[in-house]
């Protein structure tokens, strides 16, 4: 009898694993064995007691796939996610199968003069703290002009988590990546543009770049089984890409 093929799915910054529960059934019913915890800090899970960092959830997911003595899987992840697995494939690359990158996280864009200005004046932005109304406009600034409503949503530490994570550039890594690659992403990815895809793409040589026409950051959502479809037959390909 075929083996199922074992599928970890390590999801975004947010929700946790809800939105991925579409997907994990529909790869379910299509054979396949599929695991989507909650990361520490989202969903049920609760946060760390001390701020991590990508390293500390590396070390986390490996911890979990030994507990569930799960050997030779596929890791599927996006967003956030995909910062862990890139980790992960370079330093545990043995364990897997297979990677599926899902509008990953990791690359660092090549700022607009927007993006430099607006870091040049985000320090004395946070000077205005005592004015009435800086809560307000704090919301504003970080959802409309930075465009990083993930770090407004974050309570507590995971605020510093957040911080920990997204400082760290993972564009030395792509290149050591051996294993077999599908990059998925939207064709409108607000969140992460096509252009980092294409990087990604370019960078890990075993690598096939899957565009979702009319697609934003969360195909998982948007059209979980035109995804799937995507997905399956990357599982059933053995040999490594030219």
């Amino acid at each position: 009898m075929e083996e199922k093929p074992a599928i970890l799915i390590l999801h975004g910054w947010g929700r946790g694993n809800a939105s991925w529960q579409v997907v994990k059934e529909v790869l379910e019913n299509k054979g396949c064995l599929v695991l989507a915890p909650d990361l520490p800090g989202f969903g049920q899970e609760p946060p760390p007691k001390e701020p991590w960092t990508l390293n500390d959830y590396v070390e986390w997911v490996n911890d979990y796939a030994n507990k569930k003595g799960l050997v030779g899987f596929y890791l599927l992840a996006h967003s956030f996610g995909g910062r862990i697995a890139i980790k992960f494939a370079t330093k545990y690359p043995d364990t897997l199968r297979g990677l599926i990158l899902v509008s990953a996280a990791g690359l660092e864009s090549e700022k607009t003069v927007q993006e430099i200005t607006i870091s040049i004046l985000t320090p004395y932005f946070k000077k205005l703290s005592f004015l009435p109304g800086y809560e307000l406009l704090r919301e504003f600034f970080y959802h409309f002009i930075l465009k990083k409503t993930d770090y407004l949503k974050a309570k507590g530490i995971m605020k510093e988590v957040f911080k920990n994570i997204i400082k760290e550039d993972l564009s030395y890594l792509l290149q050591e990546i051996i294993l077999p690659t599908l990059i998925v992403w939207g064709e409108n990815d607000k969140t992460l543009p096509l252009s980092e895809g294409q990087a990604m793409n370019q960078k890990i040589k075993n690598s096939r770049l899957e565009v979702m026409k009319g697609i934003d950051h969360r195909p998982q959502i948007e059209t979980p089984e035109a995804l799937v479809n995507l997905i399956l037959p990357f599982l059933k390909t053995e040999k490594i890409w030219p």
